[in-house]
């Protein structure tokens, strides 16, 4: 039974990736009003970092002995939290969208597909999964491409938004290849930590903008920290342990029409019928990533060492 419902927990993982990972958009947008982004940010990975160190030494969690994986760890946390979600708060402080910058980081899995498969060859794509990312690629076009003139992009928030693309793809990649499988606790109080050291400095040295304890500044807070860092967060090392680099990339063509449905009814984001053509074509496209015919012949590519 235990072995059944572990099987179950697995396979509902994903969804619950993605329900919790497009909150984290519309949390930015609610938190940002009230503070800077990287002494947010700051604080939400100092109070992560307490949490997940009393989780750890309360459930006897094996921190890794290799100092190596400590390095690795390190470098994986301050790509995966420090520039993605700084990348992210920042732009959402610029002024850009909580839906168009979720749509723009949505273009993670096209560029995972094009290291894993035509850079690294550390996996294989058949047809089917290649045309899934170039559909979910174009619904994410079909959504950005209005947006481009309507004074919502500037340069910087366009280039935060960037930052933060680059960020976790290559966080995801790089954890994959030189992260070794361990506690997903004590994996992420390594990778906070990380994130803590580059994102507490940035903020003293460039925001002067004081903390509003409003209640949505509270909200954010509680709602980071809880849920995004300490579920979200270990859900998605889970995942990068256990799934290829690309379907888990996939899983992110998901996001953004949740977060789109999420910033229209708590801040009144437009939804416009292209809007839900986009989201549609991205979430098509993710299921061909991930559902692939098991009769369908796979290539043979050779694969570097």
């Amino acid at each position: 039974m235990d072995s059944e419902r572990a099987q179950q927990w697995l396979r509902a993982a994903p969804v619950v990736f993605v329900l919790i990972w497009s909150t984290g958009f519309v949390v930015a947008r609610l938190g940002m009003p009230h503070a800077p982004p990287f002494t947010f940010l700051s604080w939400r990975y100092a109070l992560s970092v307490a949490l997940f160190a009393l989780w750890v030494y309360f459930s006897s969690a094996r921190l890794p002995r290799d100092p190596w994986q400590w390095l690795h760890l390190g470098v994986a946390g301050v790509l995966l939290h420090a520039g993605y979600l700084g990348g992210v708060w920042a732009a959402i402080k610029d002024g850009i969208s909580a839906g168009l910058v979720a749509l723009l980081v949505g273009l993670q899995p096209i560029l995972t597909a094009l290291w894993v498969a035509g850079v690294a060859r550390s996996e294989v794509l058949v047809r089917r999964q290649w045309a899934g990312l170039v559909l979910g690629l174009i619904g994410v076009l079909v959504v950005v491409y209005p947006k481009l003139g309507a004074g919502e992009l500037s340069v910087s928030n366009l280039l935060l938004a960037l930052l933060a693309l680059v960020s976790i793809t290559a966080g995801a990649l790089y954890q994959k290849r030189w992260v070794a499988a361990g506690d997903v606790r004590a994996s992420n109080l390594v990778q906070l930590a990380a994130a803590f050291v580059v994102t507490a400095p940035l903020a003293w040295a460039f925001e002067n903008e004081p903390i509003v304890l409003h209640p949505e500044f509270i909200i954010a807070m509680a709602w980071s920290v809880l849920v995004l860092t300490l579920g979200g967060s270990s859900l998605l090392v889970m995942l990068i342990q256990r799934g290829g680099a690309t379907r888990v990339a996939s899983l992110f063509y998901l996001v953004p029409p949740l977060t789109a449905m999420l910033a229209w009814a708590l801040f009144d984001e437009l939804l416009t019928p292209l809007v839900f053509v986009g989201l549609a074509l991205a979430a098509w496209g993710m299921a061909w990533v991930v559902r692939v015919p098991r009769a369908q012949p796979v290539p043979v590519m050779a694969s570097k060492p």
